[in-house]
């Protein structure tokens, strides 16, 4: 087990989540959790919550543990993910679990104790917390988003929280390999947020100086991602698009019912609305009622995480290949269908050009020209899609663009700067 050391770099991302040690020989040591044979550092930011009958107990679990529960109790438990999209809503108050009101600050204290008690490392009383440039939702309140993060940390006896922008981090980590002096553009991609910082480094007589520049960030990443998928290959199978009989009339359905899929945290909770009872209504009335079945049927397989999943592997092997097959099975239900990268570009480019446009934004902020950056950092899981990286080659020649270290970077990059004699060039401010 790793002694408590004196700061803890914490990256809690919409998707994974990692967290990483600053010893005091000035290395960084990334938080590790075993599952299954296999040893990683990124963990899933999911929450799995249910009843043991045998001990009468609440039960709660994170990470694959969650998922591992998820899919073993199916509809008999409570599964929650991108739960990070609620921080900055000021529309979540809270939501009930097992007759218990849970706020944000609820949930995430929950998560990161037992995400302490899986790596089996000891919390430091100092966190250097990472927080994005733009807080996910058209209403984001980040004083509020700061607030609840707080509130969490220190029920885990953090006594000093700090807050430092998650692109930063990742900036900050990419340029312990700089030699010369050089301007940055650090692009991270996370689940919710897409966020930039450009910061003018400078390594010279061995201590890296630095000046920040500019940032900007959107509320559009690989979630936004995952929804054109879901829009163009699984929502019309699900009846969107057609249409029923109403008073000898021809409406289409509601679109309400498909805006769940917006948000996976909303799609796991709609078999417990008003839309679900509207459903199954809507069936018979139909003029394609074994669609709206097929979205019962999804529902009631409570197979959220699978769609997820299905949905993850395919925007995946877009990235790899210039093709890959859709396919979810879920109780009754068995979804096939090939994407091309070629239909998953048009899908996703309007948001690729909102993306650029955030970019472009960084650079007026900075009073930057595009060939006034000497490099640029593309980070997070997102980054490996083809269209986005080929948006920033585009802007800045290839030859400027580098990856990697995708899932940790945000992570070491907090731990190394809470190493730092003067951390205030660092710290985020609230705008």
């Amino acid at each position: 087990m790793t002694q408590a050391t004196s700061t803890l770099g914490l990256d809690f991302g919409t998707t994974n989540s990692v967290a990483s040690l600053a010893n005091p020989d000035g290395t960084t040591e990334a938080m590790n959790f075993s599952h299954a044979g296999e040893t990683f550092s990124a963990c899933r930011s999911v929450l799995c919550f249910w009843r043991d009958e045998d001990e009468a107990r609440a039960m709660m679990e994170i990470g694959p543990w969650a998922i591992d529960q998820f899919l073993e109790l199916g509809g008999d438990c409570r599964f929650i993910q991108s739960f990070k999209t609620f921080a900055a809503s000021p529309l979540f108050v809270s939501t009930v679990i097992q007759n218990r009101n849970w706020q944000f600050e609820d949930l995430l204290a929950a998560y990161l104790r037992r995400l302490g008690e899986r790596a089996g490392t000891p919390w430091p009383s100092r966190v250097v917390m990472g927080r994005p440039v733009r807080f996910a939702g058209a209403q984001a309140d980040e004083s509020l988003a700061r607030k609840r993060y707080e509130t969490a940390l220190e029920r885990l006896g953090f006594e000093t929280i700090l807050h430092v922008y998650e692109p930063v981090a990742a900036a900050f980590f990419y340029a312990q390999r700089l030699t010369a002096a050089s301007t940055i553009l650090v692009a991270d991609f996370g689940g919710g947020t897409s966020d930039f910082s450009i910061i003018r480094f400078d390594p010279a007589g061995g201590k890296l100086h630095a000046q920040a520049l500019s940032h900007s960030g959107i509320g559009i990443a690989g979630d936004a991602f995952d929804q054109k998928i879901i829009e163009h290959v699984v929502a019309p199978l699900f009846g969107k698009g057609s249409t029923f009989q109403s008073n000898g009339k021809t409406l289409p359905v509601p679109s309400s019912f498909y805006s769940r899929f917006a948000q996976w945290n909303q799609l796991s909770i709609m078999r417990h609305t008003r839309d679900y009872a509207d459903l199954l209504k809507m069936v018979h009335v139909s003029d394609q009622p074994a669609l709206i079945q097929a979205f019962i049927d999804f529902l009631e397989a409570d197979a959220s995480y699978l769609l997820y999943r299905s949905v993850a592997r395919a925007k995946s092997d877009l990235s790899a290949a210039d093709g890959a097959r859709f396919s979810l099975q879920a109780g009754s239900l068995n979804i096939e269908r090939d994407i091309t990268r070629a239909e998953f570009d048009d899908w996703i480019s309007e948001d690729v050009g909102a993306i650029r446009e955030t970019v472009d934004l960084a650079l007026a902020r900075g009073g930057l020209r595009t060939d006034e950056i000497d490099r640029v950092f593309l980070t997070g899981g997102t980054s490996y899609v083809p269209a986005l990286r080929r948006s920033f080659e585009d802007q800045f020649g290839a030859g400027k663009v580098e990856t990697g270290d995708q899932f940790v970077s945000i992570a070491h990059g907090l731990a190394l700067i809470a190493q730092q004699d003067d951390l205030e060039p660092w710290l985020a401010r609230e705008a």
